[in-house]
């Protein structure tokens, strides 16, 4: 056999060792994929803290940055001068006084609420025996409601419960709260960890800058390094519009949503309208689900007729906003179609829960910008092969 025989050969045995190979290693990451996934929840555990410091940082980025600015048109050289670290300190005494004044408005109202429900629970007893009554009367889809089974069963079970109480019980619940407590120190401690490292990240914010564009221009091509700063920056300012439009709208949904409860009468207006503003962030979920919890409560502490009054209300309020404020603050700038939404927000809180669902729209909206480029891109491309030579590589092609 000559060389370039057994060339040939080796050649043509290549794509099969490597598939062997692929399988394999494919087989050896199924194997192990419950030690990978504990092993990148540990890994998680150790950057969650700077990852969201990283988030926080980013967020009051945008206000420092303009707090920023107005010191820098003053006057005093020494405000001047000082106008990163003073625009630091001002977003971070106006995030304590934000937060102090919600919870001043937030706990008073809970507190209020949740002793109101207290002293009328017979009324909002009685009130919820009657929805649940009137739903059983209608019928709907079969759906029957079986009050006395549920209550059977609850009390059998706490009946249970207690005839087979022992002291290793107690165990379980203890076991319970220790750990519970564990994870609310953890949690402090992240959140501690978080924040501090949002300082940090937001005083270095033009040193780490200019890191990772040095880094990125020495390792990657130009191409390829204007391209990641392109959709990084589009990315960046989608992301940012997205949290204005967001609040804007959540504060006038919120506002709406407890002018329309308070006149109705209902007692948990101010708590209902702040939780709708609130969850607003999430486009479809939040407002769908928000809207579910309103009337429910409506309609188990004032009737099912105030339930469907609420409804009809806040339905009404929606598509005010949805045609009306949303277009006007939005303008176009995240022009998806609702199923692509939709899908995004669903994939997004798979993958990160609130957080995915949070995200979801401005990385759904520039990976679309991307897929249109590329989908350009190549119909440029194609344009620009004479059909001469297309008719040439495709009789070639069938030949072969």
């Amino acid at each position: 056999m000559t060389k370039p025989f057994i060339i040939r050969k080796v050649k043509s045995l290549i794509p099969y060792f490597l598939l062997a190979l692929a399988v394999i290693v494919a087989y050896q990451i199924i194997s192990q994929v419950s030690g990978i996934a504990d092993g990148v929840r540990w890994i998680w555990g150790i950057v969650s803290p700077f990852f969201y410091g990283f988030l926080i940082a980013y967020i009051l980025n945008i206000p420092a940055s303009g707090i920023q600015w107005l010191l820098g048109k003053t006057r005093v050289k020494l405000i001047v001068r000082f106008k990163r670290p003073l625009s630091i300190l001002l977003v971070f005494l106006l995030l304590i006084l934000f937060v102090a004044l919600l919870l001043n408005l937030l706990i008073p109202a809970l507190i209020d609420g949740i002793n109101l429900f207290i002293s009328n629970f017979d009324t909002h007893y009685a009130n919820a025996m009657g929805v649940i009554h009137n739903i059983n009367n209608m019928d709907l889809f079969g759906l029957h409601i079986d009050v006395d089974g549920i209550a059977q069963d609850v009390l059998g079970g706490i009946q249970a419960w207690l005839q087979n109480f022992t002291l290793d019980n107690l165990a379980a619940p203890i076991n319970a709260v220790i750990g519970a407590s564990g994870a609310v120190f953890g949690g402090l401690f992240r959140f501690f960890l978080a924040m501090v490292s949002s300082i940090y990240i937001l005083a270095g914010k033009d040193k780490i800058k200019g890191f990772f564009s040095r880094a990125l221009r020495a390792f990657t091509p130009v191409k390829v390094n204007d391209g990641i700063i392109k959709y990084v920056w589009s990315l960046s300012r989608n992301f940012k519009r997205y949290i204005y439009v967001q609040t804007i709208d959540g504060l006038i949904l919120g506002t709406l949503a407890t002018i329309a409860l308070w006149i109705m009468g209902s007692p948990y207006a101010l708590i209902l309208g702040l939780m709708l503003g609130i969850v607003n962030y999430i486009p479809y979920f939040g407002s769908i689900f928000g809207t579910a919890v309103a009337v429910i409560v409506v309609a188990f502490t004032q009737g099912l007729t105030s339930g469907v009054i609420a409804l009809i209300g806040l339905l009404v309020i929606q598509q005010f906003d949805a045609n009306f404020i949303q277009p006007k603050l939005m303008g176009g700038s995240f022009s998806l179609n609702p199923l692509l939404i939709i899908i995004s927000i669903t994939v997004g809180g798979a993958l990160a829960g609130i957080l995915g669902m949070l995200v979801a729209i401005p990385i759904i909206s520039v990976l679309k910008d991307m897929m249109d480029n590329v989908i350009a891109y190549y119909e440029r491309k194609r344009s620009l092969v004479p059909q001469g030579a297309a008719d040439a590589d495709a009789a070639e092609e069938v030949d072969e």
